[in-house]
């Protein structure tokens, strides 16, 4: 059943109405995501404006929904948004082609980033019934790619493995591009997956997520295939970053800041003298976006709450030798962290 949150953002944007051409703040605010639409929220209800190509279906899956579906003409929304007192939108997400059309038309914007990145980052049940099914999905497609790994085969070969396996269970698409990197290429968080073959004793990262309903999953799994006796300091420097990861989860809870959290991991790894290798943040939040908030951070001060969704991912990073990141997605139910992550190891692996 298709799910929408028009009624509930309106009422913390501050203005009579909101309007978006944003494909995942659609996606939001009425439950579907036509590649060509504009929605437009106000105290009656949600009205979705989009072309022939959808109108079918979009009568169909909207049907007993708030949303309503109305053929696209840009001179009747234009007339429409300009007999309220103000219009939400949001500046972070507009085009200034968009921008100035409604300015020009004597539109009254309001930006409304912050109300809208407030509701969107604490999550509805269905939301995270969502999300849950994309982290199955993602898990049980590594549990079957992982037997087929062999040396010979390119990073690009293990990535679209991977996303055919996630296909085949019913992702509806990729949270972000597959990361695959064999060996030193570890060393670069977001390395550009390649045609670098393994080889016996290279260790393998892979961060990737897929999307169901339009939520999306993001794990990271770092393990060895085989052991070639040359990984003394990546085994211990392993271990660090798996206790950083548990400590998290044990200790961090609602009402904690984003840097608290994030110091929960950082300080741990500067105890073991791995600090200046954990070069990004510990985390951020996942939903529609694959980054969004809550930041989980050295900046962060969004107070943490239940029903957020964020990543839970320590990392180090030897440049020309090692990478090692170990990621779940997470999230907080009454003060705890919960993950939905609970079918693939993160104890360090050898194939």
């Amino acid at each position: 059943m298709v799910r929408t949150n028009g009624k509930k953002v309106l009422p913390l944007c501050g203005c009579e109405a909101i309007t978006t051409s944003c494909l995942f703040l659609l996606r939001y605010l009425t439950g579907i995501e036509p590649e060509n639409g504009c929605v437009i929220v106000d105290e009656t209800g949600t009205t979705l404006y989009t072309d022939m190509r959808y109108m079918e279906a979009a009568e169909k899956l909207l049907s007993g929904t708030d949303v309503t579906p109305v053929l696209y003409k840009q001179s009747e929304i234009l007339e429409r948004l300009k007999g309220y007192q103000s219009v939400g939108v949001s500046f972070d997400q507009i085009s200034h082609v968009e921008y100035l059309t409604l300015e020009n038309a004597g539109v009254k914007l309001v930006n409304v980033d912050e109300p809208l990145k407030s509701a969107m980052s604490v999550k509805n049940d269905w939301e995270l019934e969502n999300i849950q099914k994309a982290c199955e999905i993602a898990e049980d497609a590594f549990n079957a790619l992982l037997p087929q790994i062999k040396a010979g085969m390119t990073e690009t070969e293990a990535a679209a493995l991977l996303e055919y396996e996630m296909r085949k269970r019913g992702a509806q698409g990729l949270a972000f591009e597959t990361i695959v990197a064999f060996g030193a290429h570890a060393a670069v968080p977001h390395h550009e997956t390649g045609l670098t073959k393994l080889a016996f004793g290279d260790e393998i990262l892979i961060d990737f997520g897929c999307r169901v309903n339009g939520y999306c999953s993001d794990i990271t799994r770092t393990f060895l295939f085989g052991d070639d006796g040359k990984h003394e300091e990546f085994k211990k420097a392993y271990a660090a970053v798996l206790t950083a990861h548990n400590l998290v989860k044990e200790n961090l809870t609602s009402g904690m800041t984003g840097k608290e959290g994030d110091a929960i991991a950082r300080e741990y790894l500067k105890s073991q003298g791995l600090g200046e290798l954990f070069t990004h943040s510990l985390g951020h939040g996942i939903g529609l976006n694959v980054h969004e908030a809550p930041g989980i951070s050295p900046r962060s001060d969004t107070v943490l709450k239940d029903n957020m969704v964020f990543s839970d991912e320590p990392g180090v990073y030897k440049a020309g030798e090692f990478g090692i990141r170990i990621e779940d997605t997470i999230t907080l139910k009454d003060g705890k962290v919960m993950s939905f992550m609970s079918k693939t190891d993160r104890e360090l692996v050898i194939l």
